[in-house]
């Protein structure tokens, strides 16, 4: 069995925590890891089954945050049930959309957007 899981870095955990659970359902999984600094080192959230781990920055150890001058070097590939629904709380959240949502044969119903840490996310609900 081979599994692969996305390991986020953000410039303020606390309020990525707060973000992915409002604007996009996301739950936590374990309580966060805070440093001796105050920094979070690990937390997990959750969407259904599709997780992913997330920490603040440590520029010690070379781990930072997407650059939005540079774009993305990564893309992550969300499905979801109902893209409108999804899209709806993050026009709520203040996101502008870069794609979507749109049907894309054959991939189904997308939407393309960048979280406030830089990240960017493909949704994609499948279609019959």
């Amino acid at each position: 069995m081979s599994e692969l899981t996305p390991y986020l870095c953000v410039g303020d955990a606390r309020a990525a925590i707060d973000w992915y659970v409002d604007a996009l359902g996301a739950q936590v999984v374990y309580d966060p890891i805070v440093m001796e600094d105050g920094r979070i080192g690990h937390v997990e959230l959750a969407i259904g089954t599709a997780r992913w781990m997330m920490a603040d920055e440590f520029p010690e150890s070379g781990v930072a945050p997407p650059d939005p001058a540079r774009g993305s070097a990564v893309s992550l590939h969300l499905v979801v049930d109902d893209v409108e629904a999804v899209v709806g709380r993050l026009l709520a959240a203040g996101v502008t959309m870069d794609r979507g949502p749109e049907d894309s044969p054959p991939a189904g119903r997308v939407a393309v957007f960048r979280d406030p840490w830089h990240h960017r996310w493909f949704l994609n609900q499948s279609t019959p």
